[in-house]
């Protein structure tokens, strides 16, 4: 589970989180929604540690990220952009080489990379160089570095920006399957359907705020609209972030 308690960011004279609070459980796929600005992706670097909240603090399974951050990201799997790959390695090699970044020694991070890249049902391609993978191939392999390590809980940062429709829907199915295993799945983005298709839970933020959560059909009552999206500009009080 991750959870986020009163998180305030300033970054040069914007308030990019501002007594932010929230929860992503177990078993489910919790999505921040909100427009460009938000500060979702603030958010999301705050919770790995790569950002340093003024106050307020995020827990990954209950672990404080600032006063235990290695034990914290060991718990943590951060889905990182699948254009950046290293082209020269294969996805074994490159999968393997994050284990052990990660802590593990070379014969249990082997273990783990062949189980993982079966998991993927990568194996066909697990000894090919990435260099001319397709954006499906190149997502699974950046997917396959992030939970290596069996973390528990995978944090993604607009994933599906760049890709089309059929490694979207790859994707997809790859996050539902992560979710039927009982991991914890939060994700940022500003697209509706791909919010409304795969949430369990959505918190819907604007200027490092929440101003409402709920699953999408929760949402869709609250605002007495029949889309998520119409719930969205209802819920943000304009709209700015419609995205296409």
């Amino acid at each position: 589970m991750i959870e986020v308690i009163e998180l305030e960011k300033k970054i040069g004279s914007v308030q990019a989180l501002d007594k932010l609070s929230f929860k992503a459980e177990d078993g489910k796929i919790t999505g921040l929604l909100g427009p460009n600005g938000a500060g979702k992706t603030t958010c999301l670097r705050t919770i790995f540690g790569l950002l340093q909240a003024d106050s307020g603090f995020a827990k990954i399974d209950d672990i404080d990220v600032v006063k235990d951050s290695m034990r914290a990201k060991q718990q943590l799997g951060l889905f990182p952009d699948p254009c950046g790959l290293y082209e020269r390695l294969t996805p074994r090699e490159y999968v393997q080489f994050f284990a052990e970044l990660s802590g593990m020694d070379n014969k249990s991070a082997q273990v783990s990379t062949q189980s993982v890249l079966e998991q993927l049902q990568m194996t066909d391609i697990a000894d090919r160089k990435c260099k001319g993978f397709s954006q499906g191939q190149r997502m699974k392999t950046a997917l396959a570095q992030a939970i290596v390590h069996q973390p528990t809980n995978i944090i993604l940062d607009e994933p599906t920006r760049g890709l089309d429709v059929m490694s979207t829907r790859i994707l997809r199915d790859l996050l539902l399957m992560l979710k039927e295993q009982g991991h914890c799945v939060l994700f940022s983005s500003h697209v509706m359907q791909e919010v409304a298709a795969l949430c369990d839970h959505v918190v819907v933020m604007t200027n490092g705020k929440v101003v409402a959560e709920g699953s999408p059909q929760a949402l869709c009552e609250q605002t007495q609209k029949e889309t998520l999206e119409e719930a969205f500009i209802t819920l943000i009080g304009s709209d700015e972030g419609l995205a296409a």
